[in-house]
């Protein structure tokens, strides 16, 4: 059986606590992997290695850290392959679906190999007589990140690059269920010419992360996750002093207006919808119909979603692989087998569903709900998987009014011909990112991601601009020298004045 341990100070570390986690293949349900799960003193030494390694690093070069990262960035290039099929073999996700994750996480990287221009100061002079003020950004320190199953290689690495690049170093504890895709990144950074200590990854549970979150050395906490951890995350570390970015959970809304192209929205329904098998923070769980279109697109949403060929996710004609757990996939058809009762229409019921030779893997068909009240629980809860509900209004206001009501807020999406439509919709929507006919709005790097509501807890989103001021702090000095024409008289050697 595979063994994953922790990376901490540059090199391996066997788990000590004798606790371990099992981690599965979701195509064949079997355990073939280990995870070392932290006690309170390892994670202790990979938060003080972090300190140590932080002595050096944080007062190192902006030339030092890009050379490094620019390394960084060509190993990444170099391994995209072997990284998306860690991802594979653990989370289950197609490796079309994989390499595409590691794709977005090297728009991060990328974005930290420039940070020299993101760090620049300000400076204003004579703002009274013979005075500058002068405004720098510092590092914090040591910093973490607590990282989800479903984007094993990209949400750490929203995080990281960035975090390192400004000077911090960083402590991460991924997710137990899928750990070797973020070990890897580790290893990688290492080979590139980062110092031991800078990047540790430590695997863990509760134990793990209840420390991090009061562990005194560490100076600030990104999550990403559901919302009732993102809410825990956010109040445990702040009562600690910590700064926080706590990333909750999404119930991501597609108006379809009756001028919208049909088959563009059906299409974008259903790779929104059951891409990544819907455990996607991002994806598309609620399709909101408004007027008389609502038969119409249900029927190609269902045209194009009887197409998709699920296996696993190192076949390549596969479109969609298994759940990430057994637990998690009878969790997901459960919403499915209680809609009817609660007022929906069963479309296309996913469940039951297996892959021939494959059997005990965590397969799940797509499912389809249609007519589905806002009171049923396949409405309400952020099931994460894939799940597509249909809900039908009258007009633009009742569909905004509906979107709006919702307690969550990460994204949504409008698809229409209708410019003016677009327009109103971007600003009257309460959600942190909007897609005008695109299903999936996630910003590239350089913008920030991040939603609304309960769907984030802190007042920073996450990567670009918002997580550079994340990991830094503002400095600001003000400063008054004598000028040399008021020095005493005496000998001087520098160029006769004019007067």
């Amino acid at each position: 059986m595979k063994t994953v341990n922790h990376w901490i100070g540059g090199k391996t570390v066997e788990g000590a606590s004798g606790n371990w986690g099992p981690v599965t293949d979701p195509a064949t349900g079997a355990p073939d992997t280990r995870v070392a799960l932290a006690s309170v003193e390892e994670v202790d030494a990979a938060v003080a290695s972090a300190k140590a390694a932080y002595a050096t690093w944080g007062t190192s070069s902006l030339s030092t850290r890009t050379a490094i990262l620019f390394r960084y960035r060509a190993l990444l290039d170099a391994h995209r392959d072997e990284i998306a099929a860690l991802i594979t073999a653990e989370h289950g996700k197609v490796h079309s679906d994989a390499l595409g994750e590691v794709a977005r996480g090297l728009e991060i990287v990328e974005l930290a190999c420039g940070i020299t221009t993101q760090l620049k100061g300000e400076l204003s002079t004579q703002v009274s007589n013979r005075v500058d003020v002068s405004s720098i950004r510092q590092s914090l320190g040591v910093v973490a990140g607590i990282t989800p199953f479903n984007f094993p290689a990209m949400v750490p690495m929203w995080m990281f690059p960035i975090a390192i690049a400004c000077g911090n170093t960083f402590v991460l504890k991924p997710s137990e269920k899928d750990p070797s895709a973020s070990l890897r990144l580790a290893q990688l950074a290492t080979e590139a010419g980062l110092p031991d200590g800078v990047l540790n990854v430590l695997h863990g549970d509760k134990v793990a992360v209840d420390r991090l979150l009061e562990h005194p050395d560490v100076a600030a906490i990104s999550f990403v996750g559901s919302t009732p951890i993102a809410r825990h995350i956010h109040a445990t570390a702040s009562v600690n002093g910590k700064r926080v970015q706590a990333l909750g959970g999404a119930k991501n809304h597609m108006l379809v207006l009756p001028d919208a192209d049909l088959d563009a929205a059906a299409d974008a329904a259903v790779s929104a919808a059951y891409g990544s098998a819907g455990e996607r923070c991002m994806a598309i769980s609620a399709v909101v119909a408004v007027g008389a279109i609502g038969d119409e697109l249900v029927a190609k949403i269902v045209e194009r979603a009887e197409k998709i060929k699920i296996g696993p996710g190192n076949d390549p004609t596969s479109e969609m692989g298994p759940l990430i757990t057994a637990a998690h996939r009878d969790k997901v058809a459960s919403y499915v087998t209680g809609a009817a009762a609660q007022g929906s229409t069963v479309v296309l019921d996913g469940t039951g569903y297996t892959v021939e030779g494959f059997e005990n893997g965590h397969w799940i068909g797509l499912s389809l709900l249609d007519h589905v009240p806002t009171d049923s629980d396949a409405y309400r809860d952020e099931i994460f998987g894939p799940v597509l509900c249909v809900l039908r209004v009258d007009t633009y206001e009742e569909g905004v009014a509906l979107m709006n009501a919702s307690p969550f807020g990460n994204g949504t999406a409008i698809f229409t011909r209708d410019g003016g439509a677009a327009r109103r919709f971007q600003l009257e929507i309460e959600a942190g990112m909007v897609g005008v006919n695109v299903p999936i709005p996630v910003p590239v790097g350089y913008h920030s991601f991040g939603g609304w509501k309960d769907s984030l807890f802190g007042d920073h989103h996450i990567y670009g601009n918002d997580g550079i001021h994340f990991y830094t702090r503002g400095k600001v000095t003000t400063t008054r020298w004598p000028d040399p024409a008021d020095a005493p008289s005496g000998v001087d050697l520098g160029f006769p004045r004019n007067n």
